[in-house]
This record gives C-alpha cells, structure tokens and sequence, in this order.
C-alpha cells in the first residue's frame, strides 16, 4: 500500500510540473543571463535607476518574473529578459535572489 501511494505521490509532482528550486543553478543563471549587468552582483545595483534585488522575498521574484514573462507587466528590457527563461529557471532565480540578505 505504501508503494502505491508513494508511486501516485510521484506521478503526481512529476504532471504537476513541480519545480524544485536550486539556489546554486538560480546563482548561475542570474550571472549566465546578465542580471548581474542591471542588478548588479549579489543583487545590489550599482545604477541608480535599476533596482537592488537584494532583500526580495523568492515570491515578489516569481511573481515579477512570471509577469514580465507573460507581458502583464511591461519593460521592454525585462519583457526580452523573462521571455528567455523556463519556469525552473525562474524557480531558481526565486530561491537565489530570495537568498540575499
């Protein structure tokens, strides 16, 4: 009995599309797809017109992301930015930027 539940708890993260966020990978892809360029390293900008993303809660990360991504919000630069990204990539953007404090 415990096979069959364990098994159906499987089938069902895997069609859910659960993500398991990576800090490390999230740390990678924030450097490999230029976010340190405008945010700066380790989140904290270096330009007065882009925002810090150090202290962001992983959550306010997705959401914006998801949003930029979608076009619900609009910046051209993070329209192209998010357009690029798969949702582990987000995920993982989330828990990196989520991490900083």
């Amino acid at each position: 009995m415990r096979f069959v539940l364990a098994c159906c708890y499987s089938l069902m993260l895997i069609f859910s599309g659960a993500v398991q966020a990576d800090v490390a990978a999230g740390q990678s892809t924030y450097a490999a797809k230029g976010c340190i360029g405008c945010h700066g390293p380790g989140g904290k900008s270096v330009i007065a017109t882009y925002p810090s993303l150090k202290g962001k809660q992983g959550d306010f990360v997705r959401k914006n992301l998801l949003d930029f991504r979608s076009g619900a919000r609009k910046n051209p630069v993070m329209n192209a930015m998010a357009a690029g990204l798969k949702d582990v990539d987000i995920e993982n953007l989330a828990a990196y930027i989520g991490s900083l404090k």
